[in-house]
């Protein structure tokens, strides 16, 4: 688990804008800004201005104890997102990475060059926190149902992006049944779309968007 608190610390130091990637690390853990402020000793307005850039990027002392802070909370808590975050990665199966700031579903479908094929109203303006590439065919027909949570690595708030789907009905019908769900789909080099998979989308509420650009080129634009 320290490896785990490193690497968010790090990431954190790294980050261009250390507020938002902070935000990001505490809306993950589902933690509230005043939660973590009585944790620590301060005031809400002090983690706010961090966030929002209005106070000096804390130093490395101040994150570790934002980052410990956040696993001492989700201690309490049964330790749900840390022990989702410990997980082994099943590269076999999928490809999972994490943004260092959130980003919104249209400013993702419009970096993916993603044309929507089944809109949710309301969703466009919700935050997604990473991605994960999944094998359409080894994840439905190989990779055990008891592994799936796997794919969100503690955070349901993605994007799930198919390869090798033929109609997108069958990564659809997965999904419905999982108990975790994606925010949005991504069928990749997919021009038409089954029906049964739009009616499942509009059901569930999670949009899908198809996109023929290049996966490389696609993981070039999501490195943020």
């Amino acid at each position: 688990m320290d490896k785990i608190r490193m690497l968010i610390a790090g990431e954190i130091v790294l980050s261009p804008e250390p507020g938002k990637t902070l935000k990001k690390w505490r809306e993950i853990f589902q933690i509230t800004q005043s939660e973590l402020a009585k944790h620590l000793g301060i005031s809400p307005s002090t983690i706010s201005d961090y966030e929002s850039n209005r106070r000096k990027s804390p130093g490395v002392k101040v994150i570790k104890r934002f980052v410990d802070a956040m696993f001492e909370i989700d201690a309490k808590r049964g330790s749900p997102i840390a022990r989702n975050l410990s997980e082994e990665k099943e590269e076999q199966f999928f490809e999972r990475r994490d943004f260092t700031q959130p980003i919104k579903v249209d400013e993702f479908v419009k970096l993916i060059d993603g044309k929507y094929v089944s809109k949710v109203e309301g969703v466009e303006n919700d935050n997604i926190y990473g991605y994960t590439i999944l094998d359409s065919l080894k994840i439905i027909l190989d990779m055990p149902y008891e592994e799936f949570p796997k794919l969100y690595g503690g955070i349901p708030e993605r994007a799930f992006i198919f390869l090798g789907v033929s109609t997108g009905r069958s990564p659809l019908v997965v999904i419905r049944v999982a108990p975790t769900k994606p925010k949005i789909v991504v069928l990749h080099n997919l021009n038409k779309v089954d029906p049964l998979a739009i009616k499942i989308s509009q059901r569930i509420k999670i949009p899908i968007v198809t996109t023929n650009l290049d996966i490389d080129e696609i993981k070039k634009r999501l490195r943020i």
